[in-house]
């Protein structure tokens, strides 16, 4: 055998099987060459992936054109903005396992020589980097883009300005008609959240992993250039199976650190971080771990002044210069290092070929930056042994000191938020939220945002063992480790404890004898006895080690 699906298609004993591709319309023409499976997260709940089945199209022609086949297939996919703050976003950290896991039945049950990924919404970016890494199988991820930024009154809006603004009606700084509009303009048509949130953050990782062409992913999702983007990854796609282009070529130590790297100068998601490590988890690089954020992000200045915390979305950093642009600033004070990419040109080959437009200030230079200090901090101490993340975007503290007020759910916290519950001082607990206590690990952006509605942001602090949207920002810190249905000081914690948050001695201390609490504790009855929600509580690892489910290092 040639090639991997040779296993299907080649010799005597295969004719059952040529006999039904045949039926779909292949011949010899087809078994001689590579087959690749499309792979889609195509779905129409919500803007997101919305229009993926017409990017599609020029994905298969750019495949014919190189002479391969393509077959298609599909996934599931969550929409994190529509399920935030509801029982359903238990499912999104879920359906990041069910797609990876997904990809990988697909391609290995069908011995297919290569695999195109189609993604946008949050967990489908990593869900496609996390299979490419477990299987080994040539690929390319294609991001279907970003939403083009609303507009109301003037000013660029993201579904971000949405939640916030729902904090500002429940604060009397606007009204419901003002709240209405605002909801009516945010989000023009297809596409994925416009800021350097989830989506955004992760489809530039891809790139700096090496796993998405150059430029292919900043390209807007209704931009004239997709089609032509989606037909040239199609050819690439081929072009990696006849060079024996392979993901772990370009998954590695270096390049992972790249991603972060570009991440952290850009003020990215905190989901980062969790896909990052789980990624390298897939790929078993055990080296990888989650300190090296801290590190990066202490000698990392933020140059993209993007959304959350800075001004500008997307479509702006595409029009700018786009990652290329990222990329250039990264390579000219030596922060990255050169490696192998899907198209077969090394990444700073790639990089050197992005223009900057004449004028643009969304990307700025590390002698000028809109932070001196990254995205991210890892913390340690009485209340997180394994770590938990800092986000840093949008504020410029390292220290906080206030008086715990401990919530055993998101919707136990949101309500005591929008009935302006919450005072300058606290330091807001949410507990029992994490992946296997969720289960799922929620996001706490409708949390985040109306504190941020109600002008809090900069006066409280918000830990939990859950996650934080890319839309977040504020003194915010989760992916608690241990999480509280495993017994972690998170579980012990109580109303009036005072809490210390040293970012810069990278601790996270509470005034109390948590050990001795401990031993009166017993483990919460698990939300779900049976399902796939029981099912990933009882298997998901550790968030400090990317909350996987597939056992990576267990041999």
């Amino acid at each position: 055998m040639t090639k991997r699906s040779d296993a299907i298609v080649k010799g005597r004993d295969r004719a059952a099987a040529r006999a039904m591709l045949r039926a779909t319309g292949m011949g010899d023409e087809n078994f001689a060459g590579p087959i690749i499976a499309v792979f889609n997260t195509w779905t129409n709940m919500g803007p997101c992936n919305m229009d993926l089945d017409k990017l599609a199209v020029p994905v298969r022609a750019g495949i014919r054109a190189a002479g391969g086949t393509p077959v298609d297939f599909n996934s599931i996919a969550i929409s994190d903005g529509i399920t935030m703050g509801s029982e359903g976003m238990r499912a999104s950290l879920m359906s990041r396992e069910v797609i990876a896991d997904s990809i990988e039945l697909a391609v290995k049950g069908h011995s297919l020589d290569g695999v195109i990924v189609l993604v946008s919404c949050d967990k489908t970016i990593p869900a496609a980097a996390m299979a490419l890494a477990r299987m080994n199988v040539p690929g390319v991820v294609l991001y279907g883009g970003s939403i083009m930024p609303g507009n109301h009154k003037g000013k660029d809006l993201s579904v971000q300005d949405v939640f916030e603004a729902v904090g500002a009606c429940a604060a009397g700084i606007i009204d419901d008609e003002e709240l209405k509009d605002i909801e009516k303009a945010a989000c023009p048509g297809a596409g994925a959240c416009g800021g350097q949130f989830t989506a955004n953050s992760m489809a530039m990782a891809m790139t700096f992993l090496g796993l998405s062409p150059m430029g292919a992913n900043d390209v807007p999702a209704v931009s004239d250039d997709k089609n032509a983007s989606a037909y040239r990854a199609g050819q690439i796609v081929v072009e990696c199976v006849n060079e024996k282009r392979l993901p772990r070529d370009m998954i590695t130590q270096q390049s992972l650190m790249n991603a972060a790297i570009a991440l952290s100068a850009t003020a990215a998601s905190t989901n980062a971080i969790l896909h990052l490590l789980a990624i390298a988890s897939e790929a078993e690089i055990d080296t990888f771990n989650i300190d090296a954020f801290d590190t990066i992000s202490r000698s990392t200045p933020v140059i993209g002044d993007l959304k959350p915390g800075g001004k500008y979305m997307a479509f702006d950093l595409y029009a700018a210069g786009g990652s290329g642009l990222i990329g250039q600033r990264l390579v000219d004070a030596k922060m990255i290092e050169d490696q192998k990419t899907v198209t077969g040109r090394s990444l700073f080959t790639e990089i050197a070929e992005a223009k900057e437009a004449k004028g643009q200030d969304v990307v700025r230079r590390f002698d000028d930056p809109v932070k001196s200090r990254g995205g991210y901090g890892i913390l340690y101490g009485d209340l997180a042994p394994e770590g938990c993340v800092v986000k840093l975007a949008g504020h410029g503290a390292l220290f906080f000191e206030g008086t715990a007020r401990v919530f055993e759910s998101e919707e136990a916290c949101f309500e005591v938020v929008q009935n302006n519950g919450i005072k300058k001082g606290d330091v807001v607990i949410i507990r029992n939220e994490g992946p296997a206590g969720g289960p799922g690990m929620r996001e706490m952006l409708g949390v985040t945002a109306a504190l941020v509605g109600q002008n809090l942001a900069d006066h409280v602090a918000l830990i939990t063992d859950g996650r934080f949207s890319g839309a977040s920002y504020g003194f915010v810190i989760g992916h608690v480790a241990p999480e509280a249905a495993h017994g972690g000081p998170i579980a012990h914690i109580r109303d009036g404890d005072k809490v210390t948050i040293d970012v810069e001695g990278q601790t996270i201390n509470v005034d109390a004898d948590l050990a001795e609490r401990a031993k009166d504790w017993t483990p919460p009855k698990p939300k779900y006895p049976s399902g796939a929600y029981a099912k990933f509580a009882k298997l998901v690892g550790s968030a400090s080690k990317g909350a996987v489910t597939s056992f990576p290092f267990s041999n």
